[in-house]
């Protein structure tokens, strides 16, 4: 039997009106490391399954900063059935507010089909971190099949729209030299900041596997390749340490 769940974060200075887990994600309070509150997600059973329907929703209200992360890895599952699931997030952040949206991983376990889709809607005074980590198969495991987009506006405008599918379910050539070469590892992690002005970072590489890549706006984009999760997060944290380290995301 599938499941359809939808957990919900509002976040207003030092308070959290709204922290409503449902199904198989419960949502905690925990303690921020620096200003601003936190929030973790905590995975009550085993999900997403084929079929099933998962989506949270974050308002960051103007002024609020709110870091949200996981105590684990989500993995995708097969379900009985060949219906593939879905986990959408929707993600507000309001005017002079902070979003640092720093989940564990995402695992495309043998035999899952899963579809993601994150809506981030950004006011033209907002900051964001957002991170992203997928990782095809278990250890020494075949891949699911995994398809993953990301939309950010920003004042009403597109700033990022990205798609990727990747697995046996997915179109020719996404292990292919173009895509991922054989790697199994695949992240990405967006700033977007006021402070860049018109002048982001400028594009790099960051070793042979990562990239930097400025956006038209405020805001920097890396995609990074990694033969498993450890590799990647590594390579992902580098970037947030050296290259975007002068931004007030720390």
């Amino acid at each position: 039997m599938s499941i359809e769940a939808t957990a919900r974060i509002v976040a207003d200075h030092t308070a959290l009106p709204v922290l409503a887990g449902d199904g198989p994600i419960a949502l905690r309070r925990t303690r921020a490391h620096g200003p601003g509150l936190r929030v973790t997600m905590v995975g009550a059973m085993s999900a997403p399954l084929g079929g099933d329907r998962l989506a949270v929703e974050a308002t960051v209200r103007d002024g609020t900063r709110l870091t949200v992360d996981s105590a684990a890895a989500t993995v995708a599952l097969p379900g009985r059935g060949s219906e593939p699931a879905r986990y959408d997030l929707a993600l507000d952040v309001g005017e002079d507010a902070e979003l640092h949206w720093l989940p564990e991983q995402l695992i495309a376990a043998r035999g899952s089909d899963l579809r993601t889709h994150t809506r981030v809607r950004l006011a033209a005074g907002a900051r964001l971190l957002l991170r992203e980590e997928q990782i095809l198969g278990r250890h020494e495991e075949e891949p699911g099949t995994l398809t993953t987009r990301l939309t950010v506006h920003r004042a009403g405008r597109p700033l990022l729209d990205t798609e990727l599918a990747c697995g046996p379910g997915a179109p020719d050539g996404w292990d292919g030299p173009a895509v991922l070469a054989g790697h199994r590892a695949v992240g990405q992690l967006i700033v977007v900041d006021p402070a860049f002005g018109d002048r982001p970072p400028g594009p790099r590489t960051l070793g042979p596997t990562a990239v930097l890549t400025p956006l038209a706006g405020p805001a920097a984009l890396v995609t990074a390749l990694a033969k498993d999760a450890l590799a990647l997060r590594r390579l992902l944290d580098q970037a947030r340490q050296d290259v975007l380290g002068d931004a007030p995301h720390r």
